[in-house]
Formats: structure tokens, sequence, C-alpha cells
């Protein structure tokens, strides 16, 4: 066990102003200014720093610091410093304006040079989007408009973007183009939070940096790969955005793509951010897209029904939570089989799944290996089985780490065999920090570092491959939703999507997520 002292050489970011567009809203209370703290804590913010919150609340910046102390502090985990937190507090300014109203902009320019001479930062802005998505297009524009995102003088301008980038191709193409009119690629930082968990970054490192790992990351030798992200939750009161996206919109071309891109990628020739993102590009450009043929055998939708979760509560339909229409034909679950036509990858299928009122909360990487040689074993294993395939597991949430399920002698005179996991948890081998999964991200930002956010490529190739199955669902409505119970793993129909090649999802009880190994 290593020394669990935190250590870093990890400097400051560099002076700047964050300006938080929609700084009264749950994002900002529950994710933006928790990971602030954090990176305070850390002494990882600037020296010179100031947090300017924009939204149409009529606020002074002492009513919106008491409005952070009272609803983002109990967001906070781990020990508490009320020094930290009262300085963090102390830099937070407030602006109240319309997002649309190009006069709030105005505004918001000569706050920021006052911003500037009561705080010495030197003009260098970090625009943060934590706003519908309907509000992006206009944001980035009068932004511009107001002459604030040109970069002079040595100072830099950088605006981050929250998902859903599009709903659809079309309308990903014209939020790009929107916002290519007004800043440089290389000035936008689409984010997905999911690349801000520890375990995601880390699998360019367990890749890359391990001899035994790479020869055999490949089709010679690994038979398929799952990726699960399951939510116990409902739709919450996120109706009326759930009721416009669904499941596929809201979780597969943004995180759960963006962990396959990472999974399949072929070695960069170094870990500059463009190298990465050029090999994550390629990778989804050699998807398969799905046939109309094709979306009808190699894609499940399912919405969940009223039912019991594990903790014994009972819990209502889709169609009765509050603000979803009681005929919505809305997806809270999806499972795709998607094939990567590339030498390394030719033959394997990659499973996705995601849904909502599953058994428990987890979201995981498993890879299962092919099939050792089993002539030699048939007198060590039950009758009609095969010597269980290796599996191995790189979770995510909630319990960070990576399991590898190997086979192994029983003791005694007779040989026989018998699964065993070697586990490797973040917590016990380096110790637990209070994390929202946003901290890497807004100082790689701060820092100007894109590696872990999408271009606009990668985001368009993104749904081009869900456009096809975009097109039939909405040609042929589904005829049988609701369509699992909640506190059930989805449609029977998700699990017939693997059996039909021999194969199972991973077994994962609630109680014990991320720590059982299941074989074909």
């Amino acid at each position: 066990m290593p020394d669990t002292e935190i250590q870093t050489d990890t400097l400051p970011a560099p002076s700047c102003i964050m300006v938080i567009f929609g700084a009264a809203g749950d994002l900002a209370k529950r994710k933006l200014f928790p990971a602030l703290y954090y990176l305070s804590l850390a002494n990882q913010l600037p020296e010179k720093f100031a947090i300017l919150g924009v939204s149409r609340e009529d606020f002074s910046s002492e009513t919106y610091r008491e409005l952070m102390n009272r609803e983002s502090r109990a967001h906070l985990d781990g020990d508490y410093s009320q020094d930290v937190w009262n300085r963090l507090v102390k830099c937070c300014h407030y602006l109240q304006g319309d997002f649309r109203d190009p006069a709030a902009y105005q505004a918001l320019a000569k706050k920021l040079c006052e911003l500037d001479d009561q705080c010495k930062t030197p003009g260098n802005y970090l625009f943060y989007m934590a706003t519908p998505p309907t509000f992006f297009g206009d944001i980035a524009g009068h932004i511009a408009g107001a002459g604030l995102a040109a970069e002079q003088d040595g100072h830099w301008r950088r605006l981050v973007i929250e998902k859903p980038f599009g709903r659809d191709l079309q309308s990903a193409r014209v939020l790009n183009r929107r916002l290519l009119e007004v800043f440089d690629e290389r000035q936008l930082y689409r984010i997905d939070h999911y690349l801000g968990k520890e375990t995601v970054q880390n699998f360019l490192t367990f890749r890359f940096a391990n001899g035994v790992i790479e020869p055999i990351w490949n089709r010679r030798y690994i038979d398929h790969v799952q990726i699960t992200v399951a939510e116990p939750l409902g739709v919450e009161n996120r109706a009326s955005y759930y009721e416009g996206a669904g499941a596929l919109r809201d979780m597969i071309p943004n995180h759960l793509l963006a962990v396959l891109s990472i999974i399949a990628m072929e070695p960069p020739i170094s870990f500059d951010a463009d190298e990465i993102r050029n090999e994550q590009a390629k990778v989804l450009r050699a998807i398969q897209p799905l046939t109309p043929e094709e979306v009808l055998t190699h894609t499940v939708r399912g919405q969940y029904d009223t039912g019991v979760m594990p903790d014994g509560k009972r819990v209502p339909a889709y169609r009765q939570e509050p603000g979803v229409a009681p005929d919505s034909e809305t997806e809270t679950f999806v499972a795709l089989s998607l094939m990567i036509d590339s030498w390394r990858w030719a033959g394997v299928p990659f499973y996705l799944r995601t849904g909502k009122r599953l058994p428990g909360r987890f979201t995981e990487v498993m890879i299962q290996y092919r099939h050792a040689p089993n002539a030699a074993f048939k007198r060590s294993v039950l009758k009609d089985r095969q010597v269980e395939p290796n599996v191995m597991v790189l979770r995510i949430q909630p319990s960070e780490g990576i399991s590898l399920g190997i086979n192994a002698k029983v003791p005694g005179q007779a040989l026989r065999l018998s699964p065993v996991e070697m586990d490797f948890s973040y917590d016990d081998y380096f110790g637990h920090e209070p994390s929202t999964g946003y901290e890497t991200l807004i100082y790689d930002c701060m820092q100007g570092d894109p590696t872990l956010f999408k271009r606009a490529d990668i985001i368009e190739t993104s749904w081009q491959l869900m456009e096809p199955i975009l097109d039939v669902w909405s040609a042929l409505p589904p005829r049988d939703f609701p369509n699992y119970a909640a506190g059930e793993w989805g449609p029977s129909a998700a699990d017939e999507l693997l059996q039909r090649e021999g194969r199972s999802w991973r077994v994962c009880s609630a109680g014990d997520c991320g720590r059982k190994t299941a074989g074909r």
C-alpha cells in the first residue's frame, strides 16, 4: 500500500474570471461550485480569480453568495474547510441579465472590466454555459457581439458547452456552425463529465503503459465488449427535457460513445490533445452504421412500468411521472450492438446499454476474452460446461477500479477449477478524495488543455451513427411500451440481443455492482 498522503505537483491554473451563465441553476449549485471548492482545497484554483454568475433572477452579489452558502454547500463531501469555502464564496459576483438581450452583454463587458481591476485578473475569461441548450447559440453570438470572444494582448477567451450537443445530426451541425462562426475550435470546450471520471482518464494509462495489456487488446483475444450505464432513478424533475430526448439522445452519442472511443482507439503517437482526439475520431468513423433492417435486429428500446426497486420501494411507471404524457413513446432504456470495421476489432461486437429504474447505479466496461482451449480440463468442470472465460471489468462508478476474473485450482486432491477475481480499487489503494467529476475538466479548461473535450467532427460523427436509429424509431413507434418493470434489467429483448449470439449481459446485483464476473 503506497503512502496515502496527497502529493501533487499540479500548479494553480492561470488567473482568470469564470463566467457562469445559468448561475442559479441546478448544475451550478450541485456540481460546479463543489468542483471549484475541491480545486481550491487542492490549491489548483488561480491565485487571482473571480466567479461572475449571470442569470435572470434578481440577485445582488451578496444575495447570490447567500444562495450558494445555503444550497451549494450542502453538496460537499469529505472533510470540510470553512476557510476554503469562505475564500471561494468571497470570489463570487453576480450580474442579472436576459441571455437573449444584447444589452446584457454590454453590461457583462463593463462588469468584467471592473472585476479585472478589482481582482487583478489579466483579462482571461472562461465562459461556462450551464443553461438549457436552446441558449447555446445565442449566448455564443452575443459574447462575440460584445467583443468578448476576441483574444488579444496575450489573454485568452474560452467557451464551455454542456451536453446535449444537438438532438440529431442536423441540429448538431447547426450548433457547430453557429459556434464556429464566432469562436475558433481551439476556444471551444464541449464538456462531457464522464471523461472527468478518474477511471476513464486511467484507460489510456492502463492500456498504453502496461506491456501485458495492449498486446492482447484486439480481436484475436477479445470475444466482445459491454459498456453499461445503469441508473436506479427515474426521470425525477427532468421530464420537460427527457420527454424530448429519451435515453438514446441523452446518453449514447455523448457518454457511451466517448467511453467506447477511448477503449477502442489505436495508440496515439503522443499524448497531445489532437493526437488523442484524432484516434477517437477514427474509431467512431470505423463503426459500421446500421441499416434500417439492422436497426430492427441490433437495437432495443424500452420504457419502465411501475415496479418494486431493490430497496422495497414501489415506484410509478414512466407514464405516471409528473410532466410525462400518459401515452408517451419516449424510451427510458436502450441497448445496441455495434461493430467496428478495423484490423483491431473486426468481428468483435460492442454491446451498449443504458437505462433508468434499473436495479443499481453503476457504470462499467466489461471485456470478455475468448475461451481458453477446454480439452485438457474436460474432467475438471461440470458436464456440458466450458472453462470460464477471463473477464476484465473497468469500473467507472460508483466503486472505481479494475478487476480481472481468472481460473484457479480448488485446493484438494482432485483437479477442479473455480473462477476467482483479482481486484484493484482506487479507494483502497490511493484513498478516497471527494469529487464531482468536473474538477479535472474545469482545471483543464483554465489550463487550455482540450484532451478530454470533444471536437466538432467527433460530435457530428456520433450523431451520424444515431441518425438511422432515430429515423427508424420515429417511423415505427413502439407498440409494447411499457415493456419492463422498474427494478428489472430492461426488456427481455435486450437479453435476446446477446442470446442470439450465445452471449449474455454481465450479472450485477444491486448491492455488489462491479464486483461479480459472469461468463458467456
